[in-house]
């Protein structure tokens, strides 16, 4: 595959690269990550075009990117590569304008977690009912994408009771849903919606590749920059064996899991027969790519990187929830074993 992004995609990333950096410096990321998010910054985000339904997934993957780079506390995720893909064009236009948030709810209690495994909640005569759990940003979202036995639903926040959780990772909380005979409107049903959720599982597993790499090189870019100005015994301790290869390592790894995300992103924008495959591999690798990067970090900053004041525990904590969505790195990695050799 010959691939590349485009010019305009370039530019895109350098002003997302400015804004996500002018309005999440550390120590404010450190303050809306402890407060619950940046409600504001929606209306930035649509009208800098973000939300835009013209996006090719492609032109969303550098700002998946950019937001693993620079934590975004906002539900840029669960709406743009979880709910929107179910959506029809009137609804989808709300969320272009910024008037609109959805995320996809799914996982149920006392039952397995994964996307694509069976659920209880039930559909009678237009009206849902059932508890979903760990809903990611539930408590912020205007309407929810309900995964049901017979389909996908949409439903209403306001037609439903959200009880917000505390998380690992402050800027992208989850919460408990209840549903008690709340109207639904029909997204898709049957093996239509079966299939919808299994694309919305491929674009899931590539943002969050995507996101894993802006981690793992925000977390490469503090350890270098460390490692250059801290000085032990007068020299700087980038010139240390222990220090460098930690680096050097997390630079090879890092450069992988950038080359299977890409993968899985243009698969996904072309509905590449590759796709499924290509997005385990990356979601696997890409997710504990930055948990690596970030504990390598942390080791090599020494005692200040274990600090709360220092910055590298929000990545560190990011790094967690990407690796942990949907199971962990060895569920993708059963999957792609069962393509190649069943």
């Amino acid at each position: 595959m010959d691939f590349a992004f485009s010019e305009e995609q370039s530019e895109l990333r350098g002003f997302a690269r400015s804004f996500l950096a002018s309005r999440y410096d550390d120590v404010s990321l450190a303050s809306f990550a402890d407060s619950g998010g940046d409600p504001s910054v929606w209306a930035n985000l649509a009208s800098m075009g973000w939300l835009d339904a013209e996006l090719t997934f492609l032109d969303q993957a550098v700002l998946f990117e950019e937001t693993g780079y620079r934590p975004l506390p906002a539900p840029f995720f669960s709406t743009v590569a979880l709910a929107v893909p179910a959506l029809d064009s009137s609804t989808a236009k709300g969320v272009a304008s910024g008037s609109l948030k959805a995320t996809l709810a799914w996982a149920e209690p006392g039952r397995p977690q994964s996307l694509l495994d069976p659920v209880g909640t039930s559909v009678s005569e237009g009206r849902l009912s059932g508890t979903k759990v760990l809903v990611p940003d539930g408590a912020s979202a205007d309407l929810f994408v309900v995964v049901a036995e017979s389909g996908l639903y949409a439903v209403d926040a306001g037609d439903a009771v959200v009880t917000p959780r505390e998380t690992l990772d402050g800027t992208r909380r989850v919460a408990d849903v209840d549903f008690s005979a709340a109207p639904a409107r029909a997204l898709a049903t049957g093996e239509e919606a079966r299939a919808l959720l299994g694309r919305i599982r491929d674009r899931a597993y590539a943002a969050l590749a995507l996101e894993g790499v802006g981690v793992a090189q925000r977390a490469l870019d503090l350890l270098v920059a460390y490692a250059k100005e801290r000085e032990q015994f007068g020299r700087p301790i980038g010139v240390y064996q222990a220090v460098s290869h930690k680096a050097s390592n997390v630079y090879v790894r890092l450069q992988e899991a950038r080359s299977l995300a890409y993968w899985a992103a243009w698969c996904v924008s072309e509905d590449d027969e590759m796709a499924r495959q290509a997005c385990l591999a990356a979601k696997a690798f890409a997710g504990e790519t930055a948990v690596f990067a970030c504990e390598e970090a942390i080791q090599g900053h020494g005692g200040i990187g274990f600090t709360w004041e220092h910055v590298l525990h929000r990545y560190y904590k990011r790094a967690q929830w990407l690796a942990a969505f949907d199971g962990p790195a060895r569920n993708q990695r059963a999957e792609v074993a069962a393509f190649l050799l069943d």
